[in-house]
């Protein structure tokens, strides 16, 4: 929202495709999360944030590269704003995506290759950076778990309403927000295709 901060009842697929990329990302390859497990109830926490409410502006940049000179001081005290946020809290999820080989891997880089990289990475708890949920002050804790049953979805069914699914970075300098409405079925929220009829934006 505008201006209060308030979390989806789910992790969105893009924060969720961001934690594999954590664990493993590389020019040649491309997550696609399918499937996200509710494995924690739903719960809630309202909190105030202390946020700055302005940027250096562009212009200022651009001069003071000119000049060799400026201006580009930020006064956090002067753009301060302190905002309510509705957040999750004690979560939990099992994370399922495809990856993804692009044309420019090469022969020498099959499937099997990264995804014996990931499963390596994420066993011994590596990643590239620490993944977050959405907002990098919100970090996560990871680690590769086995299809065995031994951990079941929640019992919980709704519907969650339109959802980001991810931006289209077709126009790099201008990517748009995708959408997609979101059903969770007895604790799971299946992911479509990003190419489907259902994600608009």
């Amino acid at each position: 929202m505008k201006v209060e901060r308030v979390s989806y009842d789910v992790i969105t697929p893009s924060a969720a495709r961001a934690v594999f990329e954590a664990i493993l990302w590389k020019p040649a390859i491309r997550w696609h999360v399918r499937k996200i497990e509710v494995l924690n109830p739903i719960r809630w926490i309202s909190l105030r944030r202390n946020e700055v409410g302005a940027v250096v502006p562009a212009g200022s940049v651009k001069s003071a590269m000119n000049k060799g000179a400026g201006e580009l001081a930020l006064y956090i005290e002067d753009e301060r704003q302190q905002r309510a946020g509705l957040f999750l809290r004690d979560v939990a999820y099992r994370l399922h995506a495809d990856l993804e080989v692009l044309p420019q891997a090469g022969e020498n880089n099959p499937p099997p290759k990264f995804w014996e990289m990931f499963e390596r990475r994420a066993g011994k708890g590596q990643c590239v950076n620490q993944p977050y949920l959405g907002c990098r002050e919100f970090a996560c804790d990871f680690r590769l778990m086995a299809e065995d049953g031994s951990t079941a979805p929640i019992p919980d069914t709704r519907d969650l309403g339109w959802m980001l699914h991810d931006l289209d970075f077709g126009n790099p300098a201008n990517p748009r927000p995708r959408f997609f409405r979101a059903e969770l079925k007895n604790g799971v929220l299946m992911v479509p295709d990003a190419a489907s009829p259902g994600v608009r934006g």
